[in-house]
């Protein structure tokens, strides 16, 4: 049987993280829970009691979206699990993050270790435990996701980490929950992972982000212009820079993951997440650089199809408008997104790279491409 281990903090030798986790702007998430008791009755007879602490489980957890999510669900008062293969540890302190608070985070996180493709395992160790609700915040097929469902059978609802990038292409944006979506899309596992959830008859609500930056980020969104500009570099973006994106803040993120848990209007629902403005390429480096406090950069544009970068990425987004419509979460939910923008450039920039630390060291192999060529044919 597996067990749960219950972190103390004498058990972490690790170095703290160089990157801190503020209290949310110093507010307490307060989520669906009513001093009644409100009760619905999924379609397979679960009954589920919004005023309840939950039992959950969490699959991933140790690393950006997970950090903020898990912390928020422990000061709600639920018992938290985190389903990892150990290779990173449970329970770091984040810089900033009191001795006190994490203290308290520490002494009651659970960890329950192993891999999820070990389907077996899955299904053996979490029907032993048993869990109400399951937050999968890393999984990307179907098939990942069954031996869960099966080993859960009484299980009130699973929150699924989908994303945005799941819709078709289209000339009318924003994207909505209801426009069409691209079973080729390199997202084709997520969206297989929502019809299965349906099929089963589970009680289920599907979050898509758009792009997702802040602290921690391992993805190089802000991170790659902030490497640019520390080091006085132009900013190298394709085509003319006013493709307009959409930008969402993880602890927003965070946050309408906790709205909807026990929310019987988030019952087998999508939901688009992400940030109230849309930004162009152009304003997103200048956005950054106002974040941290950088001069405003020279731009170079360039045509993407007059060279050959190889397997290299030479941009972090897709040369496209690209960007969602959140009304739905706002009204349904009564979720809003905190941060704006360059409020939020400069929350992941002060608590992150302006402390030094970063996920990916600079690249600028196809920007001195991009830029050669640029200065050959002035």
């Amino acid at each position: 049987m597996a067990r749960l281990v219950t972190l103390q903090q004498n058990q972490l030798s690790a170095p703290p993280l160089a990157s801190y986790l503020s209290d949310f702007s110093g507010t307490r998430l307060h989520s669906q829970i009513q001093l009644k008791r409100k009760v619905w009755r999924p379609k397979r007879g679960f009954t589920v009691l919004a005023s309840s602490n939950k039992k959950i489980l969490i699959m991933g957890g140790t690393r950006f979206i997970g950090v903020f999510l898990s912390r928020l669900l422990i000061k709600e008062g639920h018992q938290v699990t985190l389903f990892t293969r150990g290779k990173a540890p449970i329970a770091q302190q984040l810089p900033g993050e009191s001795d006190s608070d994490f203290a308290d985070f520490s002494s009651k996180i659970l960890h329950l270790k192993g891999d999820r493709q070990d389907f077996e395992f899955v299904k053996s160790s979490l029907s032993a435990e048993g869990f109400d609700v399951v937050y999968d915040i890393n999984g990307r097929e179907a098939n990942e996701v069954e031996p869960i469902i099966d080993a859960l059978p009484n299980m009130e609802q699973y929150i699924y980490c989908s994303s945005a990038g799941v819709y078709l292409k289209s000339d009318l944006l924003p994207h909505c929950e209801t426009d069409a979506v691209d079973p080729k899309s390199r997202h084709k596992g997520k969206l297989e992972t929502e019809s299965m959830l349906e099929s089963k008859g589970v009680n289920w609500t599907s979050i898509r982000p758009v792009y997702i930056y802040g602290p921690l980020n391992y993805n190089p969104v802000e991170e790659w212009f902030f490497h640019r500009l520390k080091a006085g570099r132009p900013i190298p973006i394709p085509s003319s820079g006013i493709q307009v994106t959409q930008l969402g803040h993880v602890k927003d993120l965070a946050k309408a993951f906790v709205k909807v848990l026990a929310n019987a209007k988030a019952s087998r629902q999508v939901f688009n997440i992400s940030g109230d403005k849309y930004v162009t390429f152009d304003g997103l480096a200048k956005a950054c650089a106002k974040a941290g406090g950088f001069p405003e950069p020279e731009i170079i544009h360039y045509n993407p199809k007059d060279y050959d970068f190889g397997k290299k990425k030479a941009f972090p987004f897709r040369d496209q408008h690209f960007f969602a419509s959140i009304e739905k979460a706002k009204s349904v939910l009564g979720w809003e997104p905190e941060f704006g923008l360059v409020e939020g450039l400069a929350d992941s920039y002060n608590l992150d790279f302006g402390r030094g630390t970063y996920r990916k060291e600079a690249d600028f192999s196809t920007d001195d491409m991009i830029l050669g060529k640029a200065l050959v044919t002035a």
